[in-house]
């Protein structure tokens, strides 16, 4: 198992690109299950996840190709099973997204009750009562959902408990092919989810809303093939801006799109970061200077992302001030600080808030990645701190950043991949 070696100090300085955002790469791909024809889905990020999500294609009877752009072509009429294995859904939840559109297309699913992030709860019962509001018929027995449906699914009015995004998604899928008008009321409105639905548009579905906490989608008879090109990864695009600010830099992200990042954006503008923008870049500069503290509150968005929570926690271990963050989404997010505080961060856990009272350097020091974004975080950590950082268990990291040392290198960070 890999591990990453750090040595802090270095202001991050120049310029590079954003890959293809995972959230919305994983339910575009699962999409293509929806039609017989062949779907092309470019822009996709070199991601473990990615890489996880076409071998269940591949596990399904579907053969993808993948062409030297990394763009791949997906014809799911070669399709033989209907079944999402253990083996492959324990290491990725998104895998949950093949539920809609097997049932749909094909009548039936089978699919593993997920694993991946540790987290908190993350219930798949709103996807289920969802589609049985809709006619499925839905058990859950040896750690599997069996789902199976007489015919067509019907148009359904669903209302969303909580604010779920793969559930929006999954259910938003299955309702392109069903019989009627499905409304899903409370849906998330992430611009992966919007993102996803841009692309079933594109491929002859009727949806309107997509923005909106109130999606309609007017079922058809079939879908058709299309190319679409995945947005660019707006939490990929904000950790980077966030580790210049931590580092004092001055950095360029190309490849973005501004108008979905103004959450983290105006935070950053509070820290003290000069920030410029263009159509599909983002500039940020801050003149050499330390970082002011910031406090904020996670919301599903258009607020405060969730997975910008544990990159912003890094920063204001090194800022000058005392912040507060509360998590409102998942209710176990901060199990990073324990290992900044190891780094000599002075943070304090008080129920969903973490207290941070800047300090003026951390100490590098050996700390675990726990998961996806802690581990992101525990990077920036050790991008500001004296000495040498390792930080170990960076499957997590690969699971949703592209490339992370060589694009950290390209800003001038001295880091590298080392064999444990």
């Amino acid at each position: 198992m890999d591990k990453l070696l750090i040595k802090g100090g270095v202001s991050l300085q120049g310029e590079i690109r954003i890959a293809g955002a995972k959230n919305s790469a994983l339910p575009i791909l699962a999409s293509t299950l929806l039609t017989h024809e062949t779907v092309q889905v470019c822009n996709l990020p070199h991601l473990f996840d990615i890489t996880t999500m076409i071998e269940l294609l591949g596990c399904m009877g579907v053969e993808p190709v993948i062409d030297e752009k990394l763009n791949v072509e997906v014809n799911s009429s070669t399709i033989k099973h209907f079944s999402a294995p253990y083996e492959l859904v324990k290491t990725m939840r998104a895998s949950i997204l093949v539920l809609g559109p097997l049932l749909a297309r094909y009548g039936e699913a089978e699919v593993a009750l997920p694993g991946g992030c540790a987290i908190g709860s993350r219930p798949v019962n709103l996807h289920i009562s969802a589609l049985q509001e809709m006619g499925a018929d839905i058990v859950v027995e040896d750690g599997y959902i069996k789902a199976s449906v007489d015919g067509r699914l019907k148009g359904a009015h669903i209302f969303m408990d909580i604010v779920t995004v793969t559930g929006t998604e999954n259910v938003m899928m299955a309702a392109t092919l069903a019989d009627g008008v499905t409304i899903i009321e409370n849906a998330a409105r992430e611009p992966e989810v919007v993102d996803l639905a841009n692309c079933l548009v594109k491929m002859g579905a009727i949806i309107s809303g997509q923005g909106s906490d109130t999606l309609t989608i007017t079922g058809v008879q079939e879908l058709f093939g299309c190319s679409y090109s995945v947005m660019p990864d707006r939490i990929e695009t904000g950790t980077y801006l966030i580790a210049a600010a931590a580092t004092r830099g001055h950095i360029k992200v190309k490849d973005t799109r501004p108008d979905i990042l103004e959450a983290v954006l105006s935070k950053l503008e509070q820290a003290g970061a000069d920030i410029k923008v263009g159509d599909n870049w983002i500039e940020l500069n801050m003149h050499g200077k330390r970082p002011k503290s910031v406090s904020l509150r996670t919301a599903p968005y258009p607020a405060f992302p969730t997975d910008m929570q544990a990159q912003f926690t890094a920063l204001n271990a090194v800022a000058d001030g005392t912040g507060s963050i509360t998590e409102t989404v998942f209710e176990n997010r901060f199990m990073h600080v324990h290992e900044m505080n190891r780094m000599g961060a002075d943070i304090a856990v008080e129920g969903n808030t973490v207290i941070v009272k800047g300090v003026d350097t951390l100490k590098g020091a050996p700390v675990m990645a726990t998961d996806l974004r802690a581990s992101a975080s525990l990077i920036i950590a050790g991008l500001v701190s004296e000495n040498e950082t390792i930080v170990d268990r960076i499957y997590h990291i690969d699971r949703g950043y592209e490339c992370i040392e060589e694009k950290l290198q390209l800003l001038g960070a001295t880091i590298r991949r080392v064999p444990s």
